[in-house]
């Protein structure tokens, strides 16, 4: 089983170098995109309906478990650091009590 050595390369030129000067290396790259394009598949509508359900139920599933990260992470730090709800008394609090009066 022999095999032979492909005679289409793309972009060269007859003797085997780079495509000639900026106008080359633009067509060759425009026909590499066309080329491209010709291989892509479009879904169908099923497909498509299909990979759009699991992303938003990956989605869905991503947001709860930060959502609950966050929850717990708040309530750890309320329950080691207090909530801020306790307040030190103030200075006009004492003087307004009446007790000097």
């Amino acid at each position: 089983m022999s095999q032979t050595p492909s005679t289409d390369v793309q972009g060269s030129t007859p003797d085997g170098g780079d495509p000639r000067g900026p106008f080359g290396k633009v067509w060759l790259f425009l026909r590499q995109v066309v080329d491209e394009l010709k291989k892509v598949v479009v879904p169908t509508r099923r497909e498509l309906t299909n990979y759009t359900l699991v992303v938003l139920v990956f989605v869905i599933i991503v947001i709860l478990i930060v959502s609950g990260l966050d929850w717990m992470f708040s309530n750890g730090a309320e329950l080691i650091f207090g909530d801020g709800s306790t307040e030190a008394p103030s200075a006009l609090a004492v003087e307004g009590d009446g007790a000097g009066e």
